[in-house]
């Protein structure tokens, strides 16, 4: 911290012709208390990540407004991932009544969080300058910014990847039992956000054996009671995974035949890159690349093992992978969490107020710009282009429409939404009766649903255009079909969506389990 104290004076004015502040006491105060300039940080990233998704996006992205439908089940495991997102999504709109915008500050709470804790261990290796430094660049990285209003199991997982980090960083340096505790539920906790947390878990399993230091660890009780700690928290995520019949790695088996037919070789490695772009940029801006002698007291080399190791490990694995493999783009979403903490490490010894300045400059216009240019694309997409995202149909007009087609022609609540999973999902979003979705018209894939349930209750066939498909056919019948056309663009024409009652004790046909629809690029 010394290096930047005393290079402040040297580029500082001693006090704003503007205002009368007193600008070097103000910037010295946020060097030597780096909380506050983190607290800045994440309050503009909450700030503008919440608020402008907010007021541009006609309705949530497409997996958060699965999370809600499925986490108003309470399950434990869907066909696809674990629950935790769903279940974080259920309680912001029980706090808060809303479906608009407490997904998009859920989202931003995550990655504030993962600021912080990528902090908290870089702060343990390089001390509290180099540790905001890593922080500042994490605003440039893709994966930061644009995707994140889509609150899901990648981001999810976030937090749970920065915290396992620092908490095995610092059990494995000779941290208390409490350490290796905490290293053990949040280990298991993280696997209910996603089960990708395992490759991270993996790594960390594989340094804590090969590093000498945290081995001799080992020859204590306390990492076993962590790992006792682990496996309490994990066994009902395995135990349903068996009951379920492990259908989420058919899923994944599906989603990953998708991917390999509909996207290039290098696409996923492609995609990494192009997200690292602006942190190289801001790495140039921020001078931290330029020359310099070498540091007279270089990070230790276990260190930057363990950095390397977890920080990149993970990320290149799967890059990896996805030369045979197919490989969701966002899938590496929480592998770069610790990118900005291993360059500090190398180049950290080139920080300096002037440097300082620039990344902190630099991480407020990358919120700043990327969130205006979101809100831009996002509004342009749907009412200059007329191109029909997900965000951009009207979710609350089609609930209202939907419980007021169902009360018109059926007794009772509405209490499932099936056919288009979309549309159905849309249309019980917003609905005062809060329905259940049907998922794809197959119970194995939406278990709550069981045939008693939808002769009591009936269900509410949604679908997109004027006909009805070949495949609701045999659901509806002869039952009359409502079209409505919906308003959604300053410039495309509104868009037709049919709905049909299934009033309650109607006979229901069995299902083919083979003959159902899947999703995988969900």
């Amino acid at each position: 911290m010394s290096g930047i104290d005393e290079s402040i004076d040297g580029w500082l004015p001693a006090r704003s012709p503007l205002a009368g502040i007193d600008r070097s006491s103000v910037w010295r105060g946020l060097i030597r208390h780096p909380w506050y300039l983190l607290a800045i940080l994440c309050l503009v990233q909450i700030a503008c990540w919440t608020v402008v998704p907010a007021l541009v996006d006609a309705a949530p992205p497409r997996d958060v407004v699965e999370g809600f439908m499925w986490g108003r089940e309470w399950v434990l495991l869907t066909y696809k991932h674990p629950q935790l997102p769903g279940w974080l999504l259920e309680t912001s709109h029980l706090l808060t009544g809303s479906f608009r915008w407490p997904q998009y500050l859920l989202a931003q709470l995550t990655i504030s969080s993962t600021f912080v804790l990528v902090y908290l261990l870089a702060r343990d290796m390089l001390g509290r300058n180099r540790a905001l430094a890593a922080v500042l660049l994490m605003p440039s990285i893709y994966f930061f910014g644009w995707p994140t209003p889509q609150f899901n199991h990648d981001y999810a997982q976030m937090p749970f990847w920065a915290a396992i980090c620092w908490l095995l960083w610092r059990a494995g340096r000779g941290g208390g039992p409490g350490w290796w505790l905490a290293l053990g539920l949040v280990s298991g906790v993280g696997l209910y956000a996603k089960f990708s947390t395992g490759l991270l878990l993996a790594f960390g399993a594989l340094w804590l054996l090969s590093d000498a230091r945290a081995r001799g660890r080992l020859a204590t009780p306390w990492p076993w009671f962590g790992l006792a700690v682990f496996f309490a928290v994990a066994s009902p995520l395995a135990i349903a995974l068996y009951r379920i019949d492990f259908l989420p790695l058919t899923y994944f088996a599906d989603r990953d035949q998708w991917v390999m037919e509909h996207r290039a070789r290098l696409y996923y490695i492609g995609v990494q890159l192009a997200g690292l772009s602006g942190f190289l940029l801001v790495l140039a801006i921020s001078g931290l690349l330029r020359r310099s002698p070498a540091p007279d007291k270089p990070v230790e080399r276990g260190t930057l093992v363990y950095l390397t190791w977890m920080g990149l490990g993970p990320a290149i694995l799967i890059m990896v992978a996805s030369l045979f493999t197919g490989t969701g783009e966002a899938w590496g979403a929480p592998m770069y969490n610790l990118v900005g903490v291993l360059v500090l490490a190398l180049v950290g010894h080139r920080l300096g107020a002037i440097e300082m300045r620039r990344l902190a400059i630099c991480a407020l216009i990358c919120i700043v710009s990327m969130s205006g240019a979101y809100a831009a694309m996002r509004w342009t997409t749907c009412n200059v282009w007329g191109h029909m995202e997900p965000v951009c149909w009207p979710a609350q007009p089609i609930s209202d429409e939907a419980e007021a087609v169902w009360h018109a022609a059926a007794p009772g609540r509405l209490d499932i939404v099936g056919g288009d999973a979309d549309l159905a999902m849309l249309a019980g979003l917003n609905a005062y009766d809060k329905p259940s979705i049907f998922t794809e018209l197959d119970m194995r894939l939406a278990p709550w649903i069981t045939r008693q349930r939808l002769r009591e209750h009936g269900m509410l066939m949604v679908w997109p255009g004027n006909g009805v498909p070949p495949q609701l056919q045999a659901w509806l019948g002869n039952l009359p079909v409502k079209t409505v056309l919906f308003n959604w663009s300053r410039k495309a024409p509104p868009v037709p969506i049919s709905f049909a009652a299934i009033p309650p004790g109607t006979r229901y046909l069995p299902i083919d389990a083979d003959s159902r629809t899947r999703h995988p690029r969900s």
